[in-house]
């Protein structure tokens, strides 16, 4: 694999990220809200991250895989843990629901919490990458 596809995939997970820092709105939805208060701190750690990878892939390559790792699994604690458990450690359930009631949803079901368009396409995009990243890192060490 060569390191251009891990830089693509970095960068539009990246652009979509940036979604969240500047919100997007449709009439009386939108797909994603701005949220570079709650979510600026770490969309600068990522940028950053990114960078390092950029200049120096040795050490950056590792230290970008283990942000992305903690960010899924944050992710996945945030959201689809309430969707399978009915609870989770963000709040309760109820209060999720109104949260994101505004959001673009695949479906709604009265009393479920199901991620929103946005989250769950940051979601498939960060495993994607995170598994892109993953393969280059391996295959690059066989090489070296």
């Amino acid at each position: 694999m060569r390191k251009r596809y891990c830089i693509v995939a970095q960068i539009v997970l990246l652009l979509w990220f940036f979604l969240d820092m500047t919100g997007l709105y449709f009439e009386n939805k939108c797909l994603v809200t701005r949220s570079y208060k709650e979510d600026g701190i770490c969309f600068l750690i990522y940028l950053i991250t990114i960078i390092l990878f950029l200049v120096k892939e040795n050490i950056g390559k590792y230290i970008v895989i283990g942000w992305m790792s903690m960010w899924l699994v944050i992710q996945l604690m945030c959201h689809e843990w309430y969707t399978i458990f009915n609870s989770g450690f963000m709040g309760s359930l109820d209060g999720k629901i109104k949260y994101f009631s505004k959001t673009i949803h695949w479906i709604d079901v009265e009393g479920k919490y199901i991620p929103d368009v946005y989250h769950t396409i940051l979601h498939i995009l960060i495993l994607c990458t995170l598994t892109i990243t993953i393969i280059y890192s391996i295959r690059n060490r066989r090489k070296t």
